[in-house]
């Protein structure tokens, strides 16, 4: 049968509908490349920084409006049985697990069962009087003024404690500053919020955890534990003199406390980044709180954001405009990251086995999120610039080596630092530099100059790892500052 003038229109929409399909066929092809020429990007530039972190094992997952886009594990979980890393592996969160504390006071809030302007001291009686000023929200912000344990303290890491030991050791130093008028990071402070946790509930905060956020996202997240069997956990690392050892193990108890000691794997961690699109788990009014920098509440700088951008469990920048809400962590030879690009609706995580002075999970997450949306990538490393006072240059370098030696000239120090070099202090400094093998080249990035004092920052290539090092001669050409820090 031949088709009359009747039928034109549907041939027309016929072949219309069949360009559209073609168009359409095509759009999808190109963003199919594009997505699998960034997947490659994304591989290469991992196994680069594996090989130079000397990473043992990675996996990372990148998730954009709450679906999966990449899920992969790189090199090894185990490294005595060469058990390969999946997105199934499961590692240790270090201090991401704050992000779950602070959902659970959050939720009790909420509940109506404690108020963020309440006084600690209403549900720990017998603490100092110190502590009468410390509200629930300045543990939460780390504007409490209570003392890092992981820091320099009395807690013995190999040793079992109770709750209420714990709680003693936490009272015992005096506060670093008066409660909101400073901030300074606390896990310790974190430690009170599970203690928190259990004497309103009733219940363990990892069970807390687990009833009301684990099982309902149907997380595989856990508290830690060494003796249960656990499949697909991997082994954490450190480096000594570029060589691999096991990790350290502390003590159970302090491994089950509420500032971060918990198994989790990236998968789970892209179910969680879900649900906080949602108000599943809490209220936005409640999200919102958390994802807002804390302002202290007293003192000189009363009403002003605190210095650490600093949330509920979270820290909050921006990059180019684009808001991020991260976290980091690092814990028994495992290091952590989540960067949440919320206007992008753009999540990069990224878990390590791999001690934090060696790793640098935070770095691949952000940069692996450039690569997807390439106005959140980071700004290249600094190139070195001309060095014009090789004298400096030298002085450095010698006072690298006496370091390391453990023969510090002090003479070469302004009298303020030379006070500040410790035996103790030294110890420590060569300790790390001696991991770290010996300096192989030093590239200065900057030289600035300010009230006859000179401030330089150098690129260090030593054997294992490189470093940033900070110097600062005063107007007599004497080290009136010296650091160093991994990027």
């Amino acid at each position: 049968m031949l088709c009359g003038p009747a039928c034109k229109p549907r041939f027309y929409a016929w072949a219309a509908s069949v360009t559209l399909f073609i168009a359409l066929t095509a759009g999808a092809n190109c963003a199919g490349a594009q997505t699998a020429a960034v997947s490659a990007k994304v591989d290469q530039y991992v196994a680069q920084q594996m090989h130079e972190q000397r990473i043992p094992g990675l996996s990372l997952a990148v998730v954009q409006d709450g679906k999966i886009i990449k899920a992969k594990g790189y090199g090894y979980a185990d490294l005595e049985f060469n058990a390969p890393v999946t997105p199934e592996t499961i590692f240790e969160s270090g201090s991401i697990g704050k992000q779950f504390t602070a959902t659970a006071v959050m939720m009790l809030v909420e509940e109506g069962k404690i108020g963020l302007e309440d006084k600690i001291t209403k549900y720990f009686p017998d603490a100092p009087p110190s502590w009468n000023g410390i509200t629930i929200r300045n543990l939460l912000s780390h504007e409490s003024g209570i003392k890092n344990y992981t820091g320099e303290g009395d807690v013995d890491f190999r040793k079992d404690y109770t709750e209420d030991q714990l709680l003693k050791l936490a009272e015992k130093p005096p506060l670093d500053f008066a409660p909101g008028t400073d901030w300074n990071y606390s896990n310790t402070g974190f430690i009170v919020l599970g203690m928190l946790i259990h004497k309103v509930t009733g219940e363990f905060y990892g069970d807390f955890l687990h009833q009301r956020i684990f099982a309902p996202l149907e997380m595989k997240t856990r508290i830690i534990s060494e003796s249960d069997i656990i499949p697909n956990r991997a082994s954490g690392y450190k480096l000594v003199k570029g060589q691999w050892k096991n990790q350290d193990w502390v003590s159970p108890t302090l491994n089950t406390t509420a500032d971060g000691s918990l198994y989790f794997t990236t998968l789970d961690l892209a179910k969680w980044d879900a649900a906080l699109y949602t108000t599943k788990l809490l209220k936005q009014s409640s999200l919102d709180e958390m994802w807002t920098v804390q302002k202290y509440t007293a003192g000189p700088n009363a009403g002003k954001p605190n210095k650490g951008n600093y949330g509920f469990g979270w820290e909050i920048t921006s990059v180019n405009g684009h808001r991020l809400i991260s976290h980091d962590g690092a814990w028994q030879g495992f290091t952590t990251a989540i960067c949440r690009y919320v206007n992008d609706k753009l999540t990069a995580i990224v878990l390590t086995n791999l001690d934090s002075e060696h790793s640098n999970p935070d770095r691949i997450a952000r940069t692996v999120a450039g690569f997807y949306v390439p106005a959140v990538a980071p700004p290249p490393p600094p190139k070195p610039i001309e060095d014009k006072e090789p004298n400096v240059t030298a002085l450095l370098q010698s006072v690298v080596a006496q370091m390391e030696a453990g023969t510090l000239d002090l003479s070469a120090f302004a009298p303020q630092q030379q006070g500040s070099l410790t035996e103790e202090r030294q110890r420590r400094m060569r300790d790390f530099l001696l991991d770290k093998g010996s300096l192989q080249k030093l590239e200065l990035l900057s030289r600035t100059e300010q009230n006859g004092t000179r401030a330089y920052t150098y690129r260090a290539h030593f054997d294992y790892a490189t470093l940033t090092l900070l110097m600062r001669l005063d107007g007599n050409g004497k080290v009136a500052g010296f650091g160093f820090r991994t990027d």
